[in-house]
């Protein structure tokens, strides 16, 4: 069970993102999605683009490269990807986060 969701979050449909070590909640909108995410494991994000994309940090660390520019971000720290930029990057275990997605189809329910 989360120590970081509370029980409306954890009662969200979970999304279908195809990494190992990752539980995610999906709330869907009409032109959005937002994810609470939380991993268990150290992952590797390749690099890829899609629409605009913002997160704040609620546990733990993340390393992104974004347009070919490092930034470590930790607890209480807010990133933001704009739309069809290029981003890498490698994910904690203990990470977790609220990502909003500007997009509406950017991942779909288990």
């Amino acid at each position: 069970m989360s120590k970081v969701f509370p029980e409306p979050i954890l009662n969200l449909p979970q999304a279908d993102i195809p990494l190992s070590g990752v539980t995610a909640y999906l709330s869907q909108g009409d032109s959005e999605q937002m994810l609470f995410m939380e991993f268990s494991e150290d992952v590797n994000l390749p690099e890829h683009s899609h629409a605009s994309q913002w997160g704040i940090v609620l546990e733990g660390r993340i390393d992104l490269i974004v347009d070919g520019i490092s930034h470590t971000y930790k607890k209480g720290d807010r990133y933001f990807i704009p739309e069809g930029v290029k981003h890498s990057g490698k994910i904690y275990a203990g990470y977790a986060d609220i990502t909003f997605f500007n997009q509406k189809d950017r991942y779909t329910k288990k």
